[in-house]
């Protein structure tokens, strides 16, 4: 179940180097305020001179770890989203640097529902990755193969009891 009115009126700066993301996340958030930058120096600008909720940050491309730490230092809830850099080390790195949240590319229609677990987490005094797992196990499954949770086993076991 989703609660769009979590997301309702919320400012979010999105970054990506493809036009296209950028259009189709404006369109799948049209209850937000979207400001989109294309590159790193363009975000990097907007975030240290103007207030957002919520940061949407491509990986390749636009230095998006770089991003997510500027972005965690102004108080802007970080969302990692990326094609490709899918792999379970930039999952783990996301976590451990303090992104909300993951996201393929290819799960980019279901934006709002996992933005709505972030801040409905955040409301609940929870991890925002508390439905991340659950949202997208056979979705990893799928792209990593049976035994990919086995590299950091320590880590997807913490994950899963979120």
């Amino acid at each position: 179940m989703t609660h769009p009115n979590l997301l309702r009126g919320k400012r979010i700066i999105v970054v990506d180097d493809e036009n296209d993301i950028l259009e189709t996340i404006a369109q799948l958030l049209d209850m937000c305020e979207i400001v989109m930058a294309r590159s790193f120096e363009e975000a990097r600008e907007l975030l240290e001179k103007e207030r957002f909720d919520i940061a949407i940050l491509d990986i390749m491309g636009v230095d998006g770890f770089s991003l997510l730490n500027i972005a965690t230092k102004k108080n802007v809830i970080p969302v990692m989203l990326t094609a490709n850099a899918l792999k379970p080390e930039y999952i783990v790195k996301s976590y451990n640097e303090g992104a909300a949240s993951f996201l393929p590319k290819e799960k980019m229609e279901e934006i709002a529902v996992f933005l709505n677990d972030v801040l409905e987490a955040r409301q609940k005094g929870k991890d925002p990755w508390w439905r991340w797992a659950w949202r997208l196990a056979s979705y990893w499954r799928k792209e990593f193969g049976k035994d990919w949770e086995h590299q950091d086993q320590e880590f997807w076991q913490k994950l899963k009891k979120l």
